[in-house]
């Protein structure tokens, strides 16, 4: 938990960070949005191969090695920027190396939890992960990095790679299950190993319905949230800060979320709050299709932020108890490609119906897309509350 939670702010403050460093290199659009593409293409092109790797060999030792290799693109950007040789083409390759090997590391890191942890102390495993996603990366991360950033472009990387560098030493110190530690498979077939996660997620009820239902919701979301920056300026009035406002607040209501988390596991079944979860969303999406209000927007912002996190951390915990210790790493890896192959595609239509009808149609697109899915997999949904059963 403590190496989790120190990588996230690490990449909390790489959040502001990267972009402001981008911005005094270069005023081009492209180059500048080429820094936020590059944090959503390595998931789609490593993500599979990721999961492969943390299936064969040592998690532990994948983790080290990629926090490692993070360490040393962080080391190399940290000097050009202080002998003041940095450029943008730099930067770019510096950022799309680190979001690589994130891919790694968050792809293991996830199949760490599940075998140190016993089934039933998952959700609350999860809910204290998350609770440091929330309040180190979301939260803190981002205007420590913008502060250290107008100390000096230098700093805020400087202080990403100390807490990668304490991320590599608290992972070292764990211990794995004797059979799971060291224990490496011989290679068979890159392509065999990929096809056989997926072949496990599609026979599976429950983690077949999460990973449609993520790839599905994830295409509306993405469609709305992609152009939520342009939303809160025009549409709501909000100015420049106005997107940063709405995501705090989403943050603090994921905080809730983990306030109340354990009280209504206890009182719902995991379907249940699945269903209650997508109801949730499809309602925010038609709560911001109509309202001008910053203050409506605010408040069903932090509702959805409590949802959200409630929705994804139940998801965690059914995959994670459902999938064999040997499978982990290939179904988080089909998992991711759900989640980031539903953002791209949502974004782009939702780039497009902003520019043909205006910022609200993402919102409408969104709400008619989620309420025809919500009918479609309502019954799918209670495939999930039997995924406890071994």
């Amino acid at each position: 938990m403590a190496s989790s939670w120190a990588s996230n702010l690490g990449d909390g403050i790489a959040i502001a960070a990267g972009p402001l460093l981008m911005a005094t290199l270069t005023d081009d659009p492209f180059l500048i949005s080429m820094a936020a593409l590059l944090r959503w293409a390595p998931p789609l092109v490593f993500g599979l191969y990721a999961g492969v790797l943390s299936d064969r060999f040592n998690r532990r030792r994948i983790i080290i090695v990629a926090n490692l290799f993070r360490l040393a693109v962080l080391a190399g950007l940290v000097a050009t920027i202080a002998t003041d040789v940095v450029t943008g083409t730099l930067v770019l390759i510096a950022l799309g190396l680190i979001s690589t090997a994130e891919v790694f590391v968050d792809n293991t890191a996830g199949t760490l939890t599940p075998m140190l942890v016993s089934r039933a102390d998952l959700s609350v495993a999860n809910q204290r992960l998350q609770t440091g996603f929330l309040t180190l990366n979301q939260l803190a991360g981002p205007p420590i990095g913008a502060a250290l950033f107008a100390a000096g472009a230098v700093w805020p990387f400087a202080g990403e790679a100390l807490l990668v560098a304490a991320a590599v030493l608290l992972v070292s110190r764990v211990s794995l299950p004797p059979k799971d530690d060291g224990e490496e498979k011989k290679p068979v077939s890159l392509r065999r190993d990929i096809a056989e996660g997926i072949a496990w997620t599609i026979r599976h009820p429950a983690v077949r319905t999460l990973s449609l239902t993520i790839l599905i919701f994830n295409v509306t979301f993405g469609a709305a949230w992609s152009i939520l920056v342009l939303y809160a300026q025009d549409r709501l009035g909000m100015g420049a800060v106005g997107f940063g406002l709405l995501t705090t607040v989403s943050a603090l209501g994921g905080l809730a979320g983990t306030a109340s988390y354990g009280w209504i596991t206890r009182r719902m079944s995991l379907g249940n709050v699945m269903r209650v979860g997508l109801i949730i969303e499809t309602l925010t999406h038609l709560c911001l299709a109509i309202t001008t209000s910053a203050w409506f927007a605010s408040v069903v912002m932090f509702i959805f932020g409590a949802h959200a996190f409630i929705w994804g951390t139940t998801s965690i915990t059914v995959r994670q108890r459902a999938v064999p210790a040997h499978l982990q790493g290939r179904v988080n890896s089909v998992n991711t490609i759900s989640v980031y192959g539903g953002l791209v595609v949502g974004s782009a239509i939702g780039g497009l119906l902003a520019t043909r009808f205006g910022v609200t149609a993402p919102f409408w697109f969104a709400f008619g897309g989620s309420v025809v899915f919500v009918l479609l997999l309502w019954r799918e949904l209670t495939r999930i509350a039997h995924s406890d059963e071994t």
